[in-house]
């Protein structure tokens, strides 16, 4: 299961309006994890079951929470029973398809 989610918090009151430190206690909570994981400018993907990847988007939420009044999370998650190391293999089949063209 790959499991993309973006955690940030609202309500910050900083005048810059960034939220860096916040998005950065999630990610710690992620590499903390041990699971397979790749964090980009929008979003952090993890891989694992279920239970696994739930439990490290909720810790996460809740590393984010002190830093605002609210918090506000996205996820999306690919569900594929049997299939594990897809954080790299679909890439890698995307990039294999475009070397066919």
């Amino acid at each position: 299961m790959l499991v993309a989610f973006s955690v940030a918090p609202s309500g910050t009151g900083r005048a810059d309006g960034s939220v860096s430190e916040a998005v950065a206690a999630a990610v710690r909570v992620v590499r903390d994890s041990g699971l397979p994981h790749r964090t980009d400018a929008m979003f952090t993907t993890v891989e694992g079951t279920w239970d696994e990847c739930m439990a490290v988007v909720k810790r996460a939420t809740d590393a984010v929470a002190p830093y605002g009044s609210r918090v506000s999370l996205v996820l999306k998650a690919d569900i594929r029973p049997g299939y594990d190391g897809e954080l790299d293999a679909k890439v890698a089949r995307v990039e294999a398809a475009l070397r066919d063209e």
